[in-house]
């Protein structure tokens, strides 16, 4: 049995925040930022990879209405390119920061790298998607809404099979870029063949 996650500031107004989209080769990194109330628990909620795309479609619904604040934040391809993804991934987080309609007066950031909000203490949680309340609302938020990004441009460019890999680097999507090649989707700083 795993361990019972927690409220990261329990007696702060906590924003959790997570990105999807790191590791792919094509499309937008995401992230989210939710503010949970302090009392909030659910039996489903955890590291958004660690759940099936119908457990992440129940909960969606479910967080979002139950959160007293939440927002997403996009950088593009052309911005991953320009930053390098770490970056991108980074400014993605405050974009949704940004969006809270309710300021928070903490951070919990999943992974070991943040650059400091204004005026908001923040801390680091490594793997906290699956430690943190708010975090794992978080990925889970960042996660369905860039799968659904990714549906919509699976529907403009269907031969690449981003319905089923999401634009991660599976042996399919790889196969598809050799024999189609990349498009304005794809983050061609990235090893998009492998090897």
């Amino acid at each position: 049995m795993r361990n019972p996650l927690v409220h990261l500031f329990p007696d702060r107004i906590e924003a959790g925040v997570d990105e999807a989209g790191r590791g792919c080769l094509a499309g937008p990194v995401v992230a989210a930022a939710i503010i949970l109330p302090p009392d909030f628990r659910h039996p489903l909620l955890n590291d958004s990879k660690q759940l099936s795309e119908t457990q992440r479609a129940t909960l969606r619904p479910i967080l979002e209405q139950e959160a007293l604040a939440f927002a997403f934040g996009v950088c593009s391809v052309e911005e991953i390119e320009q930053l390098n993804i770490l970056k991108a991934s980074l400014l993605a987080m405050h974009r949704a920061l940004d969006g809270l309609s309710v300021r928070p007066e903490a951070i919990a950031v999943d992974g070991n790298r943040f650059v400091p909000y204004p005026l908001i203490p923040h801390q680091c949680v490594v793997k906290g998607d699956g430690k943190i309340w708010s975090i794992a609302a978080a990925s889970v938020l960042a996660k369905t809404h860039r799968d659904e990004l990714m549906e919509a441009l699976h529907n403009l460019h269907p031969e690449y099979g981003w319905e089923r890999n999401k634009g991660y680097p599976t042996a399919a999507h790889r196969r598809a870029i050799a024999q189609f090649g990349a498009n304005e989707c794809h983050r061609k700083t990235f090893n998009l063949l492998g090897g």
